[in-house]
């Protein structure tokens, strides 16, 4: 698209955003006016809309942040495309999608903002966008869903489980990439979590699972999920990663489960003959939420490229949280644990201008630790987050 066109499409987004309640009333009348018109689509979706909603805002929003980028929007909206496959999408329902959502977008924006021309760059970006996404879901050979079968579940903290399960058939996917799960007690709440090993020929995967307050998928994960549990899982997303001929040093920055994604990428690395220097922080609220550290403990030990700072913004842990009452752990191979916020405690040591960085936790954590790094000195192209769904 040329820059007139991207123009044209971006501030009449950002015009109705601007708006109080913007984005959550344009998802309301986009899907108004999608299961209106095109009714047979209401299936592909869940009872309750809200998550839905705000996926949907934030993925329109990374997709214009980028349509001068092709070599990242292509790329993302091919993965999309992939993992789409997984609600059995065809060709139409694309068209209805892009129908739809000019509509809402003319209906807010308003008869002087939407002019002829704006109608067109509408059309010319929706195309590349569903043209992109059918285009790699038509090319893929891998299973639209993967089955996975529960075979163990541990409780870590009265908020946080790991689940492990044994899938129907290896997954190629990249150390730091995320998968969508639909668990069997919430069908088509579909919710995105990240493997915290790498992909294995027996297809064996792990997740780490935080509920969290209100959370349909999450509260369910960590209260009710039993051995013998059969999930559905979509094709792998994200662009996390550290490539083998990698070069430059890393700086990995990981909060409660967010470090799963980034500790399978150590672990995919310790299978490797030379590796980078990477520094990981490890962050949590209280000591307890710092629960892998065994594991970054035995990694850093066996490997001397690797560097593990904890950092927690409490020394203690909550009222509700009982332990052995033995003083906290030393563990071999990591450094001593830092206090206060991972964002502000990360930028004190500096620009890191020698490393690439990577961010996975809250979007609130990730979007806080960005803007301190970069007020630090740290170059933003230098920074990579998955988005903030």
């Amino acid at each position: 698209m040329d820059s007139r066109t991207v123009a044209l499409i971006r501030t009449t987004f950002k015009a109705v955003a601007a708006e109080e309640g913007g984005p959550e009333k344009l998802a309301r009348s986009f899907y108004s006016i999608l299961f209106t018109d095109y009714p047979q689509v209401r299936d592909f979706f869940p009872a309750a809309m809200d998550a839905q909603r705000d996926r949907l805002v934030k993925a329109i929003s990374y997709a214009l942040d980028r349509l001068e980028e092709p070599n990242k929007l292509l790329p993302f909206l091919a993965q999309l495309g992939r993992d789409h496959r997984k609600y059995g999408v065809q060709p139409a329902h694309y068209t209805a999608v892009a129908v739809s959502l000019k509509a809402a977008m003319r209906n807010y924006a308003g008869t002087e903002m939407w002019t002829d021309e704006v109608d067109r760059a509408w059309d010319d970006g929706l195309k590349i966008i569903g043209e992109t996404m059918i285009g790699a879901a038509e090319k893929e050979t891998t299973p639209a869903v993967w089955t996975g079968t529960v075979v163990e579940r541990r409780a870590v903290l009265r908020n946080l489980t790991v689940v492990r399960l044994q899938l129907d058939q290896p997954m190629q996917y990249a150390a730091g990439q995320y998968l969508s799960v639909q668990i069997p007690s919430r069908p088509r709440m579909w919710r995105y979590l990240s493997p915290a090993v790498p992909a294995n020929a027996n297809g064996e995967i792990e997740f780490h699972i935080r509920s969290v307050l209100g959370g349909w998928v999450s509260s369910a994960i960590v209260g009710h999920t039993v051995v013998g549990d059969q999930w559905l899982l979509g094709a792998p997303l994200g662009g996390l990663g550290i490539p083998r001929n990698a070069k430059r040093k890393m700086l990995m920055v990981g909060c409660g489960t967010g470090i799963a994604p980034l500790r399978a990428q150590l672990m995919a690395m310790a299978q490797r003959r030379t590796n980078p220097k990477v520094h990981l922080f490890v962050g949590g609220h209280h000591p307890c939420d710092l629960y892998d550290l065994e594991t970054l403990s035995t990694l850093a030990v066996a490997h001397r490229w690797l560097t593990v700072t904890p950092v927690t913004e409490h020394d203690e842990n909550p009222w509700w949280y009982t332990d052995s009452g033995e003083p906290e752990q030393v563990w071999r191979g990591l450094e001593p644990r830092l206090t206060g916020q991972i964002g502000k405690v990360v930028a004190s040591f500096g620009a890191w201008a020698d490393r690439d960085v990577q961010i996975v936790g809250s979007p609130s954590m990730v979007q806080t630790t960005k803007f301190r790094l970069m007020a630090a000195g740290t170059l933003t192209k230098n920074i990579r987050h998955d988005p903030l769904f």
